[in-house]
């Protein structure tokens, strides 16, 4: 999984290096795909089916794809954040897992441009660049006593939920108005 996400990334650094030569197609409303999607699934398709022909997939742009084994499938997101990629936000990733039984036992968020990759397997927990990552059980005190956690920002300040909603509507906004030179 990893040397596949390592392979398809350098096409999307290659692209996201020449973003005005960007070929951008829509696939519904609000719904885009570029031809880098495609070449990063084709990408990951080959890579994963060398050593696992008979797994099967679900992929973004290509949807089902049934091989032998139908318990065993490959999920992908090729370019997760494709809006991001088309406006030159250095914002996405790509996205794998992998499903045995309708149950998901391995993932993998790779960030090509800042070269990040978290992944996790069933039994085996989670990491991030080969660094175990685990769930703190530290709580935060709220001011009414009680104890939960809380979401924080870059700046190790709690953010409560009252506090995070409305600055997550405030950025969502933010982003509605901001618009891009080139139009898609």
């Amino acid at each position: 999984m990893i040397r596949a996400c390592e392979k398809a990334s350098k096409i999307i650094i290659r692209d996201f290096g020449e973003i005005e030569n960007l070929q951008v197609s829509k696939k519904g409303p609000e719904d885009f795909v570029t031809k880098t999607d495609k070449r990063v699934e084709e990408i990951l398709i080959d890579e994963l089916s060398k050593n696992r022909k008979k797994y099967s997939f679900i992929t973004e742009e290509t949807g089902l794809i049934m091989n032998d084994n139908k318990d065993i499938l490959w999920i992908i997101d090729p370019i997760d954040g494709t809006t991001n990629f088309m406006h030159g936000i250095p914002h996405f990733a790509i996205s794998l897992a992998l499903q045995r039984d309708e149950e998901i036992i391995s993932g993998i968020i790779f960030d090509p441009i800042k070269n990040e990759l978290f992944y996790a397997e069933k039994d085996n927990g989670s990491y991030f660049n080969n660094n175990r990552v685990r769930v703190s059980k530290k709580t935060i005190a709220s001011a009414q006593g009680t104890s939960e956690r809380n979401f924080v920002n870059g700046f190790g300040r709690p953010l409560g939920r009252v506090a995070f909603y409305p600055l997550a509507d405030g950025i969502i906004a933010q982003q509605h108005r901001r618009r891009f030179n080139k139009s898609f």
